[in-house]
């Protein structure tokens, strides 16, 4: 044979060898077990890849980022697929000239995988942990000439999920979506999340007396103070959680958020070493704490995702520009406003504590956009708060003075036009 032939022959086989290896890919991609690296192009194209050269994830289990960098700007659609819940980026042929690493799965998403599909586009895929919903899916320029695709993700139900399913178009590009921090659609309806504190693995303090673990209490307390405010006209109410199942700290201010919520009231009952404190406690945003007290009880409510496995420093990215500083700013105006409410409210009919409005960096109360307190109902390391805590009339008394403040607050901000 030849030297001639033999080239032609090697190139043949090459090429045929790459066009195999690609509908493997493909294939292994759309099963959801794709490679996380492959030839972006085969021998036989003539168009030039684009080049894939950076990537990082960020985000927990409530809302997760994915930015890739290209040397061009992209063209990309969005798809999602069920069983299991994925989401599908095609793109045009891409070599990723990144470590694996920088694209692994983490926050919302168990898998990440890329490659080729065939010689003229490449897919990746991201197998969630949980139904998922894009909030941002757009190219946007990198100050060098070099562009960005960003992907934010946001849990979201399966009921949601499926209707992405169900009414998308394969033949359309990726459609804008909405921004996380936009403005709910107005209404007459003024809508309060309750937050019952803890939950699931995370049982939070325990009665000295009776035993009773402060999840069980802040979620009874919590279904009888959505039922009360529920009957307030013009107020919907709804839990974040209502049976004991554990939620991170991310996904109660995420729900909250979908919900449209124009308060968020989180409820805790937690303990101290000195049993004579006693009284209900308001507390509001801060990075700096009011005190000691403040500060120490923050440290321990914080821990409630590391009790699951999650780390509460593992929050979405990019999220410390000005627009959102402004915002956090004027919503912080508002939570003191609601614990000032809620303080006046108790205020000689419901036991406070020395200082009851106290501030500290409570990550559940970091909404941007959400005007946000947590409410210790009292100290289950004190003997007569647990009584209090787990009298039904005392409840109701409670309930009532939390109904007043907030119809207060409700129609102070109405009447400003917020």
């Amino acid at each position: 044979m030849s030297a001639g032939v033999e080239a032609d022959a090697a190139k043949a086989f090459v090429t045929g060898a790459a066009r195999l290896f690609a509908r493997i890919a493909a294939v292994l991609l759309l099963l959801g077990g794709g490679v996380t690296s492959a030839p972006a192009v085969s021998p036989g194209a003539t168009k030039q890849p684009l080049l894939a050269f950076g990537a990082r994830v960020a985000g927990d289990d409530a809302r997760t980022r994915i930015v890739i960098d290209f040397e061009k700007k992209p063209e990309f659609s969005v798809h999602y697929v069920a069983a299991p819940e994925r989401v599908i980026v095609d793109l045009p042929a891409t070599a990723f000239g990144f470590p694996a690493e920088d694209l692994g799965a983490r926050g919302l998403f168990k898998d990440i995988r890329y490659g080729t599909m065939d010689e003229t586009s490449a897919r990746i895929v991201l197998t969630a942990k949980k139904p998922v919903k894009l909030l941002l899916a757009e190219v946007q320029p990198n100050d060098n000439g070099s562009y960005r695709l960003v992907l934010d993700a946001e849990m979201a139900s399966r009921e949601v999920f499926a209707e992405l399913v169900k009414t998308q178009s394969w033949s359309k590009p990726a459609v804008a979506a909405p921004d996380p921090l936009a403005a709910a659609t107005q209404d007459n309806v003024f809508t309060v999340a309750v937050d019952a504190g803890h939950g699931g693995i995370d049982v939070g303090a325990m009665g000295a007396a009776s035993k009773t673990p402060e999840k069980t209490i802040t979620l009874t307390f919590a279904k009888i103070l959505a039922d009360r405010l529920n009957r307030i006209n013009g107020v919907k109410a709804f839990l974040t959680r209502d049976d004991d199942t554990f939620l991170s700290l991310s996904e109660r201010v995420t729900i909250a958020r979908q919900q449209h919520a124009d308060l968020f009231i989180s409820l805790h009952a937690d303990t101290l070493g000195q049993k004579d404190i006693r009284g209900a406690t308001v507390y509001t945003l801060s990075d700096k704490a009011s005190d000691r007290m403040a500060e120490n009880l923050a440290a321990r409510e914080n821990l409630s995702d590391e009790l699951a496995g999650f780390s509460i420093q593992s929050g979405p990215p990019e999220v410390a520009d000005i627009l959102l500083d402004l915002a956090r700013r004027e919503t912080q105006a508002f939570s003191i406003a609601l614990a000032t409410n809620v303080v006046e409210s108790f205020e000689g009919q419901v036991g406070l504590i020395n200082n009851p409005h106290r501030y500290a960096g409570f990550q559940v109360l970091r909404a941007p956009d959400i005007p946000s307190v947590l409410l210790e109902l009292g100290f289950l390391s004190n003997a007569e708060d647990e009584k209090l805590l787990l009298d039904d009339a005392w409840r109701t008394k409670v309930t009532e003075r939390i109904a007043d403040a907030v119809r207060r607050y409700r129609d102070r901000a109405q009447a400003s036009g917020d």
